[in-house]
């Protein structure tokens, strides 16, 4: 009698080598990423001397242009039933671009620079995830983005730490840290080219990408996502917040890499409870941590608070980057799932343009409480929203 071989019952059992491989690019893209990161507003503020509403145009213009890009990147991916080569164009330019940020003399050409390297992250974003999402069963599609959501959080963690490492304890120059960056970025884009794609495999031949024939609940969807995007500025004002009230450098960049590691341990436990329980419970759940985090700055004069209410921030950003990009693509068929995560990081940017313009005002012009005060009023809003408009989960 034929014994049947038991199944397996390891947290990777219904994923593959792709994903694999898809989620160790995001985690060393990362690690280049958040190596910096952490740095910047210090980097802007106290060597090239720009201000606060001048560091909110900044990263805001940069996260816009990453999320805007995407969703040409994305129509372009559907349109030419590829998603490979333009992931690789896409990592190639954020990995040659955060050296130049270290080179810059001054801060319009730090800007150029970090612009540069946002469009490469844009470019790469929509298809990489298309990949991702077609590599899957429907079934297990947020375990796939829980995965890479994963390696995105951990080389977040893992990058601000090598920092701390290099800036402190070796005692390198912080421009130092932006040509180092350059390593794990191409690391990255080595991982990006032993993914396998089949042409069109998951894409129909008569690909129709008219905005039009895209579902009701999924454009419901990208307007509450704007709600809240007005609200969720750059992450460089919590940083900043923490860092006047008191903290040392070190101690802030640390916070940070905690708030990543949060994010990374969250990250696959929500891609795969979301497939049995929907995406919407999860989706609310993150806003609600956001409004928790976000008053809690607001309210609180307490660096140690502020501290751990960043560290529990990272729950927000674990589950919130997973439930978004697969309830987008759990809207639509297989030929639009690169312009529907596209679409939907497109407005998610130009929304956080905003928020970050305006979060640089209210820094500058009324107070540091009230950017805080903002972005969770309008996390209260889009809850609602979320609420009474969406289903558990669309699945096509």
């Amino acid at each position: 009698m034929k014994t049947m071989r038991p199944a397996k019952k390891g947290v990777f059992q219904r994923l593959n080598k792709n994903v694999l491989l898809l989620a160790c690019t995001s985690l060393f893209s990362d690690i280049s990423t958040e190596m910096l990161y952490p740095l910047l507003p210090i980097y802007l503020t106290q060597y090239l001397k720009v201000s606060g509403s001048t560091l909110g145009v900044i990263e805001g213009s940069a996260e816009a242009i990453q999320n805007s890009v995407q969703g040409i990147s994305g129509y372009f991916s559907d349109k030419l039933m590829r998603r490979k080569p333009l992931a690789i164009i896409g990592y190639l330019l954020s990995a040659l671009s955060k050296p130049l940020i270290g080179i810059a003399p001054t801060w319009p050409a730090a800007w150029a620079a970090r612009l540069t390297d946002r469009l490469g992250a844009g470019t790469r974003s929509a298809p990489r995830d298309a990949l991702i999402a077609g590599s899957v069963t429907e079934e297990n599609r947020g375990m796939a983005f829980g995965l890479e959501g994963f390696g995105d959080n951990l080389g977040a963690f893992i990058g601000p730490i090598i920092t701390v490492g290099l800036f402190f304890i070796v005692g390198i120059s912080i421009r130092q840290v932006f040509y180092l960056s350059f390593i794990p970025g191409l690391l990255a884009l080595l991982m990006m080219l032993l993914v396998k794609e089949h042409k069109g495999a998951d894409i129909s031949s008569k690909v129709s990408l008219r905005l039009i024939e895209f579902p009701k609940t999924y454009w419901r969807f990208i307007l509450l996502v704007v709600v809240f995007g007005l609200g969720n500025s750059s992450n460089a004002f919590l940083i900043m917040q923490i860092k006047s009230h008191g903290l040392s450098l070190p101690v802030t960049i640390i916070i940070y890499a905690a708030y990543n590691l949060v994010a990374a341990i969250i990250s696959y436990p929500a891609g795969a409870l979301s497939d049995k329980l929907g995406r919407k419970p999860l989706l609310i759940a993150a806003l609600s941590i956001f409004a928790t985090t976000y008053a809690g700055f607001a309210l609180s004069s307490s660096a140690l608070v502020m501290g751990g209410l960043f560290i529990l921030y990272g729950m927000f950003q674990g589950i919130f980057r997973v439930m978004g990009k697969a309830f987008a693509t759990d809207f639509v068929l297989p030929d639009k799932r690169a312009s529907a995560i596209g679409w939907y990081g497109t407005t998610t940017g130009l929304s956080n343009l905003i928020a970050s313009i305006v979060a640089g005002l209210l820094w500058d012009k009324v107070g540091h409480p009230a950017v805080f005060l903002y972005g969770a009023a309008t996390a209260l809003v889009s809850i609602s929203g979320f609420i009474l408009l969406l289903p558990r989960s669309s699945h096509i």
